[in-house]
């Protein structure tokens, strides 16, 4: 197979929740580009509708699927609305997520965490077992769960969140082993610090900015288009030999140890290295 033909999604089709905006929006259009006809998922319908003309304006098929992702029942009827609408399911990027609250966990309510929780991990099992039935019955798909560097570290005042990405990222290696003999792959997508809606008090907090990307060897916020080229090869025969892996998109955060003031004195040239 040409270089082409590995990363080419042509034929191929799609579900990807959060699609409305940021990283979600970003990886349906992309996706779309690369071949796939795309069904977009989200909670605001208007939204949808306009990235779902994008998608058509390069020539490619749309559905607007509107859902709860944290109700169940929404969840397998907009899997099986999906698959009724484009024939089929060969990948499924679940991007949806977020939270309402952030603070110390000895100063939230039990609906704040369990809201998040419920939010981030509940609805990646639901997709999962929707889009996993699916996919397994048919004996090929890609599945695509985009979790966070959150989940990989301990963060301050977002431990709930944190405890999801992390369920999400676990549930995704389970998944990788329990459908590799089935020819369904499983992964999990880990951006970094972005800057999209969810991020955006920080983004425009100088403060909390420089503080955040202090520890970012590149020094900047990542966008949503960062993380397409990534979700593009989980989603093709490019990656066919990877699942139950994760795809660190972090502009270097993760692997980075030396701390702000070395890395300030690199930068600037003043400790030989």
């Amino acid at each position: 197979m040409s270089l082409e033909g590995l990363f080419s999604l042509e034929g191929k089709t799609a579900l990807v929740t959060g699609a409305s905006r940021g990283i979600g929006r970003a990886v349906a259009l992309g996706l779309a580009r690369a071949g796939a006809n795309v069904a977009v998922l989200a909670r605001t319908t208007e939204a949808l509708e306009e990235v779902a003309a994008e998608i058509r304006s390069v020539g490619r098929e749309s559905m607007v699927l509107t859902c709860d992702v944290t109700d169940r029942s929404q969840v397998d009827l907009a899997v099986s609305d999906a698959v009724a609408g484009l024939g089929h399911l060969d990948i499924s990027v679940h991007n949806a997520g977020g939270f309402a609250h952030l603070g110390p966990l000895l100063d939230l309510r039990e609906e704040d965490w369990s809201g998040i929780i419920q939010a981030n991990l509940y609805s990646a099992i639901y997709f999962c077992r929707a889009v996993g039935a699916h996919m397994v019955s048919r004996g090929t798909g890609a599945v695509v769960n985009v979790a966070s560097i959150a989940g990989t570290a301990g963060f301050p005042m977002a431990s709930p969140y944190s405890a999801a990405k992390a369920g999400t990222i676990a549930l995704t290696r389970s998944l990788g082993a329990e459908w590799a003999a089935s020819g369904v792959r499983a992964n999990a997508l880990v951006p970094g610090w972005v800057s999209t809606d969810l991020t955006a008090s920080f983004v425009k907090d100088p403060a909390a900015a420089d503080g955040l990307l202090h520890a970012v060897p590149v020094r900047r916020w990542g966008k949503p288009e960062d993380l397409v080229g990534a979700a593009i090869f989980l989603a093709s025969d490019a990656s066919r030999l990877v699942t139950g892996s994760s795809l660190v998109v972090d502009g270097g955060l993760t692997c980075y140890t030396g701390g702000p003031t070395t890395l300030d004195l690199l930068s600037k040239g003043r400790v030989a290295v």
